[in-house]
């Protein structure tokens, strides 16, 4: 079984009562979105995939933290998910702190409520796990609920001018190699590799250049279009397995969407940058599922986890930390912020897990279809 995660769980891995909360997952957001509904009127003006937002993740959490063995205390141990959670209300929804707080009690209920349905009965310890993940995630989301209230702290310009240096390297690569190509068709097959990236460094240009001209802007600009997420993903893990080849596993279903497919692309080229860089040298992992009418990529490297004090602030910007695997490379400490940036332009979040047992994660969590939430 795949979580929202990302990870794997195995019936010798996770307790009989993970398995049982996994299994009742469905019907614990049925109830939980039934119930919030109904007590919470700006939540009838909320499409499903946006009102769920980022609950699959954290359900999944407390499943296994439900596994005494399983190396996760609470629902809300090693990852960002719950204020990636509190942020994307803020940003798009009418919802007040207060109400925040209500649907997190209401998601409580709806877990105790399938278990009695089900027969499935929680120790005082496993019902503790479930009381303990609730309250920290409550914490967590009206932190930063409260905090994106308070300030705007996107920055396109600087993100831009981050990103070019992907297509730029491209170029410079290709160029050398044409420099010794053996025969005409590597020649020009390469060719077609720096055309392709000076086609995305112009439209960065051009972004960047309006994003000067207009004051005070703290969305990115999205260009919808539908496709096939997973073309996407197969493409730039090719491009990035041959520079590091067999390094990157994909794991991905077709699902069809709206979404800016330039951005996602320089977003999943940001997550195996950071992977490769501040990894441990092992394989690099993509996953792609739909939950709940929601798109979840992941991208999966073991290593060094992100240490506790820093999960949150490696999405703000200038924020860079040193590697051990990483001398003489410079970073440039603004792309986590601009892959945060794209997520919540498609009306979602970025969120990161990360801890020594499972390694750290990364993972974009948008709607299927973002065309509700994106203003043009």
């Amino acid at each position: 079984m795949t979580l929202a995660t990302g990870h794997e769980a195995s019936e010798g891995e996770l307790s009989a009562t993970s398995l049982a909360v996994l299994a009742m997952r469905d019907e614990v957001f049925a109830l939980w979105e039934a119930r919030l509904r109904a007590s919470v009127e700006e939540a009838n003006e909320i499409p499903g995939p946006l009102l769920v937002n980022t609950l699959p993740v954290f359900y999944d959490n407390i499943a296994e933290a439900l596994t005494p063995s399983f190396p996760r205390r609470h629902g809300a141990s090693h990852s960002t998910s719950m204020s990636a959670h509190g942020g994307e209300r803020a940003r798009m929804t009418p919802f007040r702190a207060d109400q925040i707080i209500l649907e997190y009690q209401l998601f409580r209920d709806a877990i105790a409520t399938a278990a009695r349905r089900n027969g499935l009965q929680f120790t005082p310890e496993e019902w503790q796990v479930v009381v303990e993940s609730i309250d920290v995630a409550v914490r967590d989301a009206v932190r930063e609920f409260s905090l994106i209230h308070e300030s705007m702290r996107e920055r396109l310009a600087a993100t831009l001018s981050h990103d070019m240096s992907n297509p730029l390297s491209l170029i410079v690569a290709g160029a050398q190699l044409i420099a010794i190509a053996p025969d005409i068709e590597t020649a020009r097959h390469t060719a077609l590799k720096i055309r392709n990236g000076a086609t995305r460094l112009s439209a960065m240009v051009v972004q960047l250049v309006d994003a000067l001209t207009i004051e005070h802007t703290i969305k990115l600009p999205l260009n919808l279009s539908r496709f096939d997420i997973k073309q996407l993903v197969d493409n730039v893990a090719q491009e990035f397995n041959l520079l590091a080849p067999n390094r990157i596993e994909v794991e991905a279903t077709s699902i069809v969407g709206y979404w800016c497919e330039q951005s996602l692309r320089r977003v999943l080229e940001n997550l195996l940058t950071n992977a490769f860089k501040y990894g441990d040298g092992g394989r690099v992992s993509i996953r792609v599922e739909e939950i709940l009418g929601r798109m979840m990529m992941s991208v999966h490297n073991t290593g060094k986890p992100v240490p506790d004090d820093q999960r949150e602030r490696i999405f703000a910007y200038l924020q860079r930390e040193g590697s051990a695997n990483c001398k003489g490379v410079a970073g440039w400490g603004i792309g986590l912020p601009f892959v945060r940036g794209v997520a919540e332009g498609h009306g979602g979040s970025a969120v990161v897990d990360s801890s020594v047992a499972t390694g750290t994660t990364f993972i974009i969590d948008i709607p299927v279809d973002c065309r509700p939430y994106v203003k043009t």
